[in-house]
């Protein structure tokens, strides 16, 4: 396992790395790591290298990349996700050091403390000019209530401050229990003497700070900006401070960053700017680098992806109680893609007892690259199955059914090709994957190896023919599992299905010499890659 550091983190994480064993650790810089891309495993960076299409295309190997920090605006996640690359962040890490951030800058719009400390060291001594405001008693709007928000607001009701706030997507309970009254956007603007932004970027938040919402903000307002640089109409901002609409404004974050010495935002008056240091403290940057670190070894351990951005994260819990079905449900995929003649048309994969209750996105994902990965040239994997699927064509669906297969937790997976439906179902017995049906009848058998499939009329000699052919090929039989239509209607004709694990992989001459027998209707080798 190859870990390509390529910007600096916590000395603590590098020596956690280094501390796993047969892990191979190359630390590199932004200017120096691309050198190391072509057999990484995993690439960690911060803010200053761009992981896009170009870099992915280095890391043929690449199962991951992890950001430590919030944002991960330097990584394309669309590219990320085709070639199959996990995503990671680490949220909350800095959330303090941001809230604190945000603190200070009110303090500092409050009392006029840059401009005051700059007169005071060029010999002057003005008093009267720099007389400032209490943050006591003042409204705070706090747009946003995540961690960064909560933790504005718990510091700020410390300066007596009222808080109010505005999120969508916070129950109003949450936010009474902060002591915080949960407000519209328009009253919140109306109410506020401090704003303060912790919103993430979306479509309805780009540029939300703008001349129609300063218009119906308290006049002498003063703006916080933590957050998204985005997040804040430029031109409209310098045109509210010049009308003194808006009082000051703190801006760590800017629309480009770096701004542009010209720009006229940084000739504002009442502006107090600083270059994105919201996060910048010993302590988060000791917390993000070291959780990063955790995240991978979990990930390329354990196959836990916490805090994923391009997947759906499970806790280590829930993986512990989903990941056997994950590896279920890709055997089962790839057992299906095996048997199955024809193109895939779709696959429907349907959960029953205890698991219908789970989040099944991964279930699925896996259930597709296991199909997938039969005839594709590259891997689908649980990152990248669903947008593979899609390109193809391929219709995708799920069903949850509580009701369980006898006493059995289980997965179907229903593939349809041209040439027909193929269904397989198995189960996790004794934890390892287990087949227990195909195309409804019963036929229980390991989902590992190398397996021969068939499918034939039940009739006498057919399990002699197998073992004849087999034994003068010199394949040796480990485990023989049959299965027959159950509840025949008279006249109908019996079908049996035998699934027979092999200690190597059956050559297309044997199985052109099983299906000499006229009984014989599909023989299929299957191959299962060592896990």
């Amino acid at each position: 396992m190859k870990i390509l550091v390529a910007e600096p983190i916590a000395a603590a994480g590098v020596e956690l790395l280094r501390a796993q064993a047969g892990w191979e650790i190359v630390i590199a810089d932004p200017k120096s790591y691309a050198a190391h891309l072509v057999d990484c495993d995993a690439l960690l960076v911060r803010s200053a290298v761009k992981v896009n299409a170009e870099v992915l295309a280095k890391a043929p190997k690449l199962r991951v990349v992890g950001r430590a920090g919030v944002g991960v605006d330097n990584v394309d996640l669309d590219a990320a996700t085709a070639a199959g690359v996990l995503v990671m962040n680490t949220p909350g890490g800095n959330a303090i050091s941001v809230a604190e951030h945000a603190i200070g800058l009110m303090l500092s719009l409050a009392r006029q403390i840059p401009a005051a400390s700059a007169s005071t060291k060029s010999g002057k001594w003005e008093k009267k000019k720099f007389q400032g405001n209490e943050l006591r008693g003042k409204t705070l709007g706090v747009l946003g209530l995540g961690a960064i928000g909560r933790h504005v607001v718990t510091r700020a009701q410390a300066f007596e401050m009222k808080c109010i706030a505005y999120d969508p997507f916070v129950n109003p309970q949450t936010a009474a229990d902060l002591g915080v009254d949960l407000v519209s956007l328009d009253k919140l603007y109306a109410a506020s003497d401090y704003i303060t932004l912790h919103m993430a970027l979306t479509p309805e938040t780009h540029g939300m700070l703008n001349a129609g919402a300063f218009a119906k903000m308290k006049p002498g307002v003063r703006i916080i900006n933590c957050a998204r640089g985005e997040l804040v109409n430029s031109a409209d901002l310098v045109v509210a401070l010049d009308q003194g609409t808006v009082a000051g404004a703190g801006l760590d974050v800017f629309e480009s960053e770096p701004p542009a010495a010209e720009d006229p935002l940084l000739r504002a008056e009442g502006l107090l700017a600083t270059p994105h240091i919201g996060g910048s403290t010993e302590e988060a940057q000791e917390i993000v680098g070291v959780r990063i670190v955790e995240q991978v070894v979990e990930y390329l351990t354990n196959g836990v992806a916490l805090n994923a951005v391009n997947m759906p994260a499970l806790s280590p819990e829930m993986y512990k109680a989903v990941g056997p079905y994950i590896e279920l449900a890709e055997r089962l995929g790839g057992f299906a893609a095996y048997i199955a003649q024809g193109n895939p048309k779709s696959v429907r994969l349907v959960y029953s007892g205890r698991i219908a209750d789970f989040n099944t996105v991964l279930l699925r994902n896996a259930g597709l690259a296991g199909v997938l990965n039969r005839s594709l040239s590259y891997r689908a994997n649980l990152v990248n199955a669903m947008p593979i699927a899609t390109q193809r064509g391929l219709n995708v669906a799920e069903a949850h059914e509580k009701q369980r297969t006898g006493h059995i937790d289980s997965i179907r997976l229903e593939l349809e090709s041209e040439a027909g439906l193929t269904v397989v179902e198995g189960a996790v017995i004794l934890g390892c994957p287990r087949l227990i049906m195909v195309d409804g009848i019963p036929c229980e058998a390991n989902l590992s190896g190398h397996l021969l499939y068939l499918k034939n009329a039940d009739v006498p000699g057919v399990i002699g023919h197998v073992g004849s052919v087999l034994g003068r090929n010199a394949i040796n039989i480990a485990n023989f599992s049959l299965g027959r239509t159950p509840k025949v209607s008279p006249g109908q004709e019996v079908l049996a299905v035998a699934v027979v694990e092999v200690d190597a992989l059956v050559p297309e001459g044997v199985i052109a010499e099983l299906k000499a027998n006229s009984a014989v209707r599909i023989a299929r080798p299957v191959e299962f890659a060592a896990q």
